[in-house]
């Protein structure tokens, strides 16, 4: 029987900029939650940051960490919730781009949905990886060495992503697959 909690005591960063998608970002940060993560909201955005419901803003989320005091060791794994505005900011913070690099070396998995793929075309993650996304960013994936599939949830190595919204249900299950096998064989190994 699979454990209640199979996230207990991961930690998990979340990092978004104005204009994330609030949908995914609540119903991931909860099923994170149900599965015995924690989560830290880290931005280069002070103090709060704004999401968005379509093309409307909608409410505002404090930020719990700055991009500058943010650092991979106190993480166990890596949420893009996606958001046009949001992705389009954080790949053009370079604060941003070294945090997610510096999670890409220290092997820490990644869940990204839709547009939080583009900080991965910006680290070079996507090259040789099987990944799903947005269909707007297919070229940009393509272009970047990566093999975009039509699929609701792709899981490779240490990267799950998924298209958009309506996918979220299966996004969140399989990155809590992924942050939970990671964070077992990270416990095997102490």
């Amino acid at each position: 029987m699979p454990h209640p909690h199979p996230l207990h005591g991961a930690r998990v960063a979340i990092l978004i900029e104005d204009g994330f998608e609030e949908a995914v970002l609540t119903r991931s940060r909860e099923a994170l939650h149900a599965a015995g993560a924690t989560t830290t909201i880290v931005s280069p955005q002070t103090p709060v940051v704004h999401g968005w419901q379509g093309d409307e803003r909608d409410g505002a989320f404090k930020v719990e960490l700055g991009i500058a005091d943010a650092k991979p060791t106190d993480f166990d794994a890596l949420l893009l919730p996606g958001g046009v505005r949001s992705a389009d900011a954080l790949r053009t913070d370079n604060k941003a781009v070294l945090f997610v690099h510096a999670m890409q070396i220290a092997r820490k998995p990644i869940a990204a949905l839709g547009h939080g793929l583009w900080i991965l075309i910006e680290t070079d993650f996507v090259r040789g990886r099987k990944v799903t996304s947005s269909p707007s960013l297919r070229t940009d994936i393509v272009n970047a060495g990566g093999n975009w599939v039509n699929q609701a949830a792709v899981a490779d190595n240490l990267l799950v992503t998924s298209r958009t919204s309506s996918d979220v249900a299966q996004f969140n299950d399989a990155m809590i697959e992924l942050f939970a096998a990671r964070d077992q064989s990270i416990a095997a190994a102490s």
